[in-house]
């Protein structure tokens, strides 16, 4: 089923499941198809495409949308576009699959936003910038779906002058921890979360014991991450601790070719 555009980088599926958003990244569109019976894809019910641009030549020439992400009452769709450094929050008919008007949020020149991740009861938004190597924290008012920065915190050691790209970012399902991978350190950051504002303290960083983690996932229980490192061709499992949310190996490493998603499924 095309999407009108090339390249998707991310999906969604909205939160009545009847809908698949995607996020198409070399000219920074965003597409939405109805999901039909039989788990079938129908054709397209919205499109859009991006505008502008920002600071860096190389690669902010034009958007670049990165990804998709419902809010939790499933009213906004939040997208994450790299190329103009900005999240944009468009309203969203699930009944209709339709983008309503949107309203832009701008994160520092040269940021590059990535993904995005919710705290787990809404009040507060973690956006991952892969350029900026930083994270950025915002506050979240679900009625108009407005974001407010809170605070930006870097993802890499004091005094890193090599090449880095962040990735994922996710919270543990308690809300305690967050956690942020970085390709050209390959490590993961772990931050604890001010429960009552939402901003992050370090905690610390762990490497992740091969090349460019991509991805990372949280198993439901908060008691394993797993570490997808595209570039060595393996996924390497790691043991949070509830308390801390420090990482600890376990030793437990799989040959993978080049993963790049991880995701847990429900079982029946």
């Amino acid at each position: 089923m095309s999407v009108h555009d090339p390249g998707p980088a991310h999906l969604a599926v909205d939160r009545t499941g009847k809908n698949v958003l995607t996020t198409n990244y070399p000219l920074g569109s965003v597409t939405v198809l109805p999901i039909l019976d039989g788990g079938r894809l129908g054709d397209v019910s919205d499109f859009v495409r991006h505008k502008g641009s920002s600071v860096n030549p190389q690669r902010q020439q034009g958007p670049h949308a990165h990804s998709v992400t419902m809010s939790p009452d499933n009213r906004f769709a939040l997208v994450a576009d790299l190329g103009i450094d900005q999240v944009i929050v468009y309203p969203f008919d699930a009944a209709n699959g339709k983008l309503g008007a949107p309203h832009a949020v701008k994160v520092h020149p040269g940021a590059g936003p990535r993904h995005l991740t919710f705290s787990p009861d809404g009040r507060f938004v973690y956006l991952i910038n892969e350029m900026g190597s930083t994270v950025t924290v915002f506050a979240y008012e679900a009625s108009p779906g407005n974001l407010t920065e809170r605070q930006t915190i870097t993802t890499l050691p004091s005094g890193f002058s090599g090449e880095n790209g962040s990735a994922e970012i996710q919270i543990l399902p308690s809300g305690k921890f967050v956690y942020a991978s970085n390709r050209g350190d390959d490590s993961i950051a772990v931050f604890a979360v001010d429960r009552v504002k939402g901003t992050l303290t370090f905690v610390e960083r762990v490497p992740t014991e091969g090349k460019t983690p991509r991805n990372f996932a949280i198993d439901p229980s908060d008691t394993w991450l797993l570490a997808a490192n595209q570039n060595s061709n393996n996924l390497v499992t790691f043991r949070i601790n509830p308390k801390t949310g420090r990482l600890t190996p376990t030793g437990q490493v799989l040959e993978v070719n080049a993963p790049v998603c991880i995701q847990f499924v429900p079982l029946p």
